[in-house]
């Protein structure tokens, strides 16, 4: 049995997780029109390579995805490209992005979908090419390329695979339903990740407050016939966020993510649940990533559940079929309480990373007080699960101490805002962080266009001076060319070379009479 350790800080919020009903799963059905952004993902934007007026077919490939990190973008269904235009897309910026409109033409219709006939007998690139081309990126976190992810295997020994089914967050149970529905595709996904990776060792980490989520995965490992090595599935007590990538590493092997690190420099590596289950539909069916569960909840809504949504949904459609009410300066958020952002429009779609869409009412979750000044009650270092100093954090990005900053360790923030939800002064901690992150990497940045301006520079002045040098030389091979052909001509002319001779001769007695 794997031992369970601790970790630092933490704190109990409300969960509220029961208001969706875990376990049940709705078909969100096919909106009037899906919005597909190229950006769905960390990295570079998807290449468009469908035109408007196009049809197509679901599961054709809409965009290619562009570099090593960067994932390609699928139809949800058939239909017809209307546009390929600005549009508003979830996130914290509220801006626009770039998006791929198919109409729906309810049909359905898809391409012929194929996997791989025998994963084990292919070589682990193979495999990952596959889960390239399905456009797969992580469907529990920032949305990072789920094939660039599997190449740590490349830089560092992998000995552990671990799925995070822990889901910490308050109100999500996205994760918690594909447990309790899909358990047997988790296991299948988990092994074919396993397989590329070398990885002889699986956890499945669950927090305790999930029971039915627990017992469908032990069951599902336990008809499992893989030869893999050791999996189990391991159940630790409830506390935000134990669902960290570094915290749940702590958790369940009591080592510790070196700052600055990954957790590949340990041999371990982390996938969501979700992940896992579209790496095995990809594997086996050939699927590419389409849809996912989303968990639509709060008070504001009267039918709150996990929905089955096609990417690209608007979340106005969704809204409508959990039974939306709006109230009095009522908020949208993408994402939990705890992490997630507040949403301009409910015209924005679903992608790849909308675990949850949440409609809390006013009364439910207040908008926090006006910031106070700080207390220096230490509370909020309490609470760190990365063992920070958030108050001297809040101090430096105040007044823009990047050295300082990123000498207590800021970018070891995950942005959890525990600290946050402790601090008796309300003060929006994450918010400073974030937008002091924001400030280095800009920073960053302009330093490293600064440094190939001066390459480039410096490049242009070094060709200028041998372009000069080298004129220079020609010029003066072609005087002395000259020069010789006119003292050659000389020799073979004895009225000239008299001329000459006449002509040296005064020039010298000229000098001699100036002379004396």
């Amino acid at each position: 049995m794997n031992s369970v350790h601790t970790i630092h800080g933490g704190i109990h919020p409300r969960e509220e997780k029961q208001l969706s009903r875990p376990g049940q799963v709705i078909d969100a059905g096919l909106p009037h029109e899906l919005i597909l952004p190229l950006s769905q993902h960390i990295g570079a934007p998807a290449e468009p390579i469908v035109s408007v007026g196009d049809h197509v077919k679901g599961g054709q490939r809409l965009a290619e995805d562009q570099g090593a990190v960067s994932a390609a973008v699928h139809a949800p269904t058939s239909g017809h490209i209307t546009a390929i235009d600005m549009q508003p897309v979830p996130h914290p910026s509220g801006l626009t992005n770039v998006c791929i409109r198919l109409t729906p033409d309810h049909a359905d219709e898809w391409l012929v979908l194929q996997g791989l006939a025998d994963y084990r007998s292919e070589a682990p690139d193979t495999v990952i090419a596959h889960i390239r081309a399905a456009g797969i990126s992580g469907l529990g976190g920032a949305g990072f390329p789920t094939a660039t992810k599997l190449l740590a295997r490349e830089r560092s020994a992998i000995h552990t695979l671990i799925i995070n089914g822990t889901e910490c967050e308050p109100y999500i149970t996205a994760d918690d339903t594909l447990m309790q529905v899909a358990a047997e595709q988790i296991v299948a996904g988990a092994e074919i990740l396993a397989h590329i990776l070398g990885a002889e060792t699986i956890l499945y980490g669950v927090e305790d407050n999930k029971p039915a989520a627990l017992k469908a995965m032990r069951e599902a490992l336990a008809a499992s016939d893989d030869a893999l090595g050791q999996q189990q599935v391991v159940s630790f007590p409830t506390k935000y966020p134990s669902g960290g990538e570094k915290q749940l590493i702590e958790i369940l092997t009591g080592e510790q993510v070196p700052s600055g690190g990954l957790p590949a420099d340990l041999g371990i590596v982390c996938q969501n649940p979700g992940t896992a289950v579209a790496v095995r539909d990809a594997v086996i069916d050939g699927k590419p990533l389409t849809d996912r569960l989303v968990t639509v909840t709060g008070r504001a809504v009267s039918h709150a559940s996990n929905y089955r949504v096609r990417l690209g949904t608007p979340i106005a459609h969704l809204l409508a079929l959990a039974g939306f009410t709006p109230g009095s300066r009522q908020r949208l958020i993408h994402g939990g309480p705890m992490m997630g952002f507040a949403l301009e429009t409910d015209a924005v779609p679903v992608v790849k990373t909308t675990n949850c869409v949440l409609a809390p009412t006013q009364e439910e979750l207040p908008a926090p007080p006006p910031a106070q000044a700080c207390i220096r009650c230490g509370l909020c270092a309490e609470a760190c699960p990365a063992s920070l100093l958030p108050q001297q954090l809040y101090w430096y990005a105040r007044a823009k101490d990047q050295e300082q900053l990123e000498k207590h360790h800021l970018f070891d923030c995950i942005e959890c805002g525990a600290c946050s939800w402790v601090c008796p002064s309300s003060i929006p901690l994450v918010q400073y962080y974030r937008a002091a992150k924001s400030h280095i990497v800009e920073t960053r940045d302009d330093k490293q266009r600064a440094e190939r301006s001066k390459g480039r520079f410096e490049a242009r002045q070094e060709r200028v001076e041998r372009e000069a040098a080298e004129r220079e030389r020609k010029r003066a091979e072609r005087k002395a060319t000259a020069q010789q052909k006119a003292a050659a001509s000389e020799a073979d002319d004895p009225v000239q070379a008299a001329i000459a001779r006449t002509k040296a001769r005064k020039e010298q007695a000229a000098q001699t009479k100036d002379a004396s």
